[in-house]
């Protein structure tokens, strides 16, 4: 599968100049031309990295690369932008940017700055993905066996109920986002699947309610968070 690039670029002629180009590059483009249209389609679908310019109309760069990182922590984040001033780089970092291009650029040098930033996150990724025991407060969490223990106690889980608790706990202490979840265990979105998630979270709240300080947080408008401190 084609990793997938979200675009946002308010420049057209160097929007079209590059969409084109990192589809040559064997990568799935879609390109935006203001920060609020990028946010959108970031919180409808599932990107592997993020390309922003900053000064965009109606939401800046570094506005849409906040509220991207409420919801995703580790999405990579590339800026790029004419402005050249240490603050605004340091901004662009604070933010959680993974690097910092400044126009003019040559498209080789983004090219190869994504495929590095791409490189480490996708093995970090997989590293992840193949783990498959998981300690969660007093519980321990068997994913290839569909098991939930406390003590001497078990719980045998579903496998959409493992599948669930497994992308919780890869995003422990951080906002699971409801739609990259749906697409991911149920293949769709739609409004029943969502009704159908809600019918598993409880379950799983219910399985971990004897350790009091773990929690399964609805955050209102974006997903799920599993607190455990």
């Amino acid at each position: 599968m084609k990793p997938r690039i979200l675009l946002a670029e308010d420049d057209l002629n160097l929007g079209k100049i590059l969409k084109p180009y990192l589809e040559a590059k064997n990568f799935s483009v879609e390109l935006f031309t203001n920060g609020q249209d990028a946010l959108m389609a970031f919180q409808k679908n599932e990107f592997d990295l993020v390309v922003l310019d900053v000064m965009m109309p109606i939401m800046d760069g570094f506005t849409a690369a906040e509220n991207i990182r409420k919801t995703d922590k580790k999405i990579p984040i590339i800026f790029l932008t004419a402005k050249s001033l240490e603050d605004d780089k340091l901004k662009g970092f604070g933010i959680g940017a993974d690097d910092y291009i400044t126009k003019p650029f040559s498209m080789e040098l983004l090219l190869a700055r994504i495929n590095a930033i791409l490189r480490r996150t996708i093995s970090d990724s997989e590293e992840g993905d193949q783990k498959d025991q998981f300690n969660i407060g007093k519980y321990h969490f068997d994913y290839m066996h569909q098991e939930l223990k406390l003590g001497k106690e078990m719980q045998k889980l579903t496998s959409k109920e493992a599948e669930l608790l497994k992308l919780l706990c890869q995003h422990e202490n951080q906002i699971m986002d409801r739609r990259i979840a749906l697409n991911r265990i149920w293949k769709d979105d739609s409004y029943y699947n969502a009704r159908s998630m809600d019918v598993y979270i409880t379950k799983l709240r219910k399985y971990l309610k004897d350790d009091p300080k773990i929690q399964i947080i609805n955050v209102h408008g974006f997903g799920f968070k599993l607190l455990t401190k």
